[in-house]
């Protein structure tokens, strides 16, 4: 699709969501019910779902980007399921033209390039398609391919993406709160389309986790890389589904042990997140070691951001409700003074922190009711203008939530409160200055 074609399309969803952020303006000043306005909502997350469908590349990527932030504000099944459907795997790029692509960027053959490239690929994304190959000397390599164009059309994508964000009222949050979600998905967007930046995440990942036993992560091969190609490892390895068909209980205890280990340590003591949990990005051995790969989505925080949020965890731990609002507040979490406010945020806390407070808590289980607990608190929460989450919080809690999904299918029982107050403990005394390393 040619690039005015791409702009067309962009700026008619504009102006759809616009007007009807109008009609909900409308809705709201002659005083019609709420179901009303749902559906005004309902309608635009079907048209953008559509639009930026049928783009594909950065447009479709942006709108999965969306869609993730969706899931995380507890909004009605009925606006979160046309966005969904963004995440259904994009259409394969002919062989040629990856041929051609690689052939361009490396400056060579594909055949005096690698030993053995196959021509069906292991995935295709909306951003790129990878393929397994061999290299001259033997190594299993997967190589990633960046899609045609694009590039090209990035800039045009985000600022059609801006616009249709400020001009609707999607997730009925204020125009400030909204900025911040768009400069978080813009800035994790061109991460992903930057392979150098990819290379570096990985090398971050191998200082930390290269000699881990539990984790592998793969090596870049920088001769067969490029600004549009990325060659790293071919890890061993199964879905998180097969392993689970054959691995025994004391194994599948044992990932479910180590992702939950990974996710507190990437979050709260390196402050370096690999934060797509799409469960294709993990790999599974029979000895319950867990490959990870697809870092081009990857979060840093700051020292304060993780020290604060680590207070509220640890106050809602310890049933202080004051000192849990107060962090709130310095997280930016809460601005405001409405009394029904602070409540809600309390109770979600709670929601959340209860079912691991009272020893071993099967994930699954009968006595796990976090998502259904929190989620009911939540879709009272977000009608509070004066609550809203940090945009950090988005790719924390989505890396949060995907983990925890992943651990709930292995069946894993075991007494978390410990490791998590000493994460949240380390984390808040890193921040004031006083952890003892």
């Amino acid at each position: 699709m040619s690039r005015f074609s791409r702009m067309a399309k962009l700026g008619t969803l504009g102006g759809k969501v616009g007007a009807r952020w109008v009609q909900e303006r409308v809705n709201g000043v002659m005083g019609r019910a709420e179901s009303a306005r749902d559906k005004v909502r309902v309608k635009t997350a079907t048209d953008i779902a559509e639009t930026l469908g049928t783009l594909k590349g950065a447009a479709m990527k942006a709108g999965q980007q969306l869609a993730m932030a969706a899931q995380h504000m507890d909004l009605p099944d009925e606006i979160l399921a046309p966005l969904a459907k963004l995440h259904k795997d994009a259409a394969p790029i002919p062989f040629e033209r990856i041929k051609e692509v690689v052939e361009a960027e490396l400056d060579s053959p594909l055949d005096t390039l690698f030993s053995s490239f196959d021509r069906i690929p292991i995935g295709t994304a909306s951003l790129a398609q990878a393929h397994a190959a061999t290299l001259p000397d033997g190594t299993a390599v997967v190589v990633k391919v960046l899609h045609d164009g694009v590039l090209d059309g990035l800039d045009a994508d985000l600022m059609a993406l801006k616009a249709i964000l400020q001009s609707g009222r999607l997730f009925g949050r204020p125009k400030n709160e909204i900025n911040g979600l768009y400069k978080e998905i813009e800035a994790r967007l061109r991460e992903e389309l930057d392979y150098f930046q990819e290379a570096a995440n990985i090398a971050d990942f191998q200082r930390v986790y290269g000699n881990d036993p539990r984790v592998r992560i793969p090596k870049t091969h920088p001769k067969y890389s490029t600004e549009r190609v990325l060659t790293m490892d071919h890890l061993p390895g199964v879905s998180l589904s097969e392993f689970a068909k054959t691995a025994s209980p004391e194994t599948k205890q044992k990932v479910g042990l180590t992702l939950a280990e990974l996710f507190l340590e990437m979050a709260f003591e390196h402050r370096l997140l690999h934060a797509d949990p799409h469960p294709g990005n993990y790999l599974f051995e029979p000895d319950g070691r867990i490959g990870m790969i697809d870092f081009g989505c990857v979060k840093r925080f700051d020292e304060f951001f993780i020290g604060t949020y680590s207070s509220v965890a640890l106050s809602a731990f310890n049933g202080d409700r004051e000192a849990c609002l107060q962090a709130c507040r310095d997280i930016g979490a809460w601005k405001g003074d409405n009394p029904r406010a602070g409540e809600l945020i309390w109770e979600f806390c709670q929601a959340i922190v209860t079912p691991f407070q009272s020893g071993p808590l099967l994930l699954g289980g009968p006595k796990d009711t976090v998502v259904e607990d929190a989620s009911a608190v939540g879709r009272e929460l977000w009608k509070f203008n004066e609550i809203g989450g940090s945009s950090s919080m988005v790719f924390l809690h989505r890396t949060l939530g995907g983990l925890y999904t992943l651990a709930r299918s292995l069946d894993v029982e075991t007494d978390f409160k410990p490791m998590l107050l000493k994460s949240f403990g380390r984390a808040v005394a890193r921040a004031d200055g006083t952890l003892e390393e």
